[in-house]
């Protein structure tokens, strides 16, 4: 990854430690190789899932599995304090989106967080340039499947997790949505 790919990784994985208490047994859907458990200090457990994962890794408490969710995650045995999608979910099509909502909920303490930070549809546009110069990497920016940010409450919500917040951030091109589990 280049230097502006981990500033942006950083900056989104300082979005969501707020929600991602000491001792949280957390999944992260789209973990790359695990950033979020070696900057977040303090995380409990952690599972991370991803198609470019390096397989089989395991350090302590974390854990990274290759592969694509849900397909490749083992039955779970006990339900996650957080579930993060950093930059993950606008590269789920469509039929997949409500699944993973339902996922999440069931997957879920009461009392625990789904974190998500998605793109304004904008930033593909901004993400080829910044890719045709060199500057980022933008990891599998080729599968962004137009995803409409404004979905975003519905997949979740409609799931039975509640909103707690949404807000913009890296200039407003890209949103923190923060659901929680009654």
């Amino acid at each position: 990854m280049k230097a502006l790919d981990v500033l942006l990784q950083n900056w989104r994985i300082a979005k969501a430690r707020p929600y991602v208490a000491p001792g949280a047994n957390v999944l992260d859907i789209g973990s790359a190789d695990g950033a979020l458990y070696r900057r977040i200090p303090g995380i409990g457990a952690y599972t991370g899932l991803d198609p470019e994962a390096p397989p089989g890794r395991e350090q302590g408490p974390m854990k990274l599995l290759k592969g694509a969710f849900p397909d490749d995650l083992p039955p779970l045995d006990v339900p996650f304090d957080a579930i993060t999608m950093l930059a993950v979910l606008e590269h789920f099509p469509a039929a997949a989106q409500k699944r993973l909502g339902a996922f999440c909920a069931d997957s879920l303490k009461p009392g625990g967080f789904v974190v998500v930070t998605v793109p304004d549809p904008a930033v593909d546009r901004i993400l080829d340039v910044l890719i045709a110069l060199r500057v980022l990497d933008g990891m599998e920016a080729d599968e962004h499947y137009g995803f409409d940010v404004r979905e975003t409450p519905s997949i979740f919500v409609g799931a039975g997790l509640s909103q707690v917040t949404h807000e913009r951030f890296q200039l407003g091109l890209n949103n923190l949505f923060v659901f929680r589990k009654p």
